[in-house]
């Protein structure tokens, strides 16, 4: 699994992906778990999302009334889009955009599900969460791999942050 590229722009500027099969289950299964949480409201999906403003509840709670269901459609929508294009032999620019997103959510649920605070998790193996954090790290992995796919195509200058080259 590791070492290879997965997601490939192609000259028609789709971008072809490489997954196996019990990467495709995986991301089949994953975003299914995800919509129960989010739907329910669960704890782990709180991170997903984010309080607005931590110290005016009047002001929090009219930013979820205006939002709340706004950000529970895009998280949905985004799952929903890494779940029916995952058997796709490629992806258009806004399908991967939508699996960033999705697997950004992923990340988010497991990370908190996880206590994870900063990316670096050290576990035995013999640990009861080992399974999640290998998910978790390997969800990271794909999301990096789509940011250099996106990333590899900008006009040289760009993918650096943006300011172009030196005089």
């Amino acid at each position: 699994m590791i070492g290879r590229r997965r997601f490939r722009r192609d000259r028609h500027g789709r971008f072809n992906t490489g997954l196996g099969a019990d990467e495709r289950e995986l991301l089949k299964a994953l975003p299914l778990q995800a919509r129960g949480l989010l739907e329910a409201r669960d704890p782990s999906a709180a991170r997903v999302f984010p309080v607005a403003y931590p110290q005016e509840a009047k002001a929090e709670s009219e930013y979820r009334e205006m939002m709340g269901a706004h950000l529970l459609h895009r998280h949905q929508d985004a799952l929903d889009t890494l779940t029916m294009t995952v058997d796709a032999p490629s992806l258009d620019e806004e399908e991967i955009h939508e699996w960033l997103d999705a697997l950004e959510v992923l990340r988010l649920v497991l990370g908190t599900q996880l206590d994870v605070i900063e990316d670096e998790i050290v576990v035995e193996e013999s640990d009861p969460h080992a399974a999640q954090v290998a998910v978790y790290r390997y969800l990271s992995m794909l999301q990096g791999e789509i940011v250099d796919s996106l990333a590899a195509t900008l006009p040289k200058g760009e993918a650096g942050g943006g300011g172009g080259d030196p005089p």
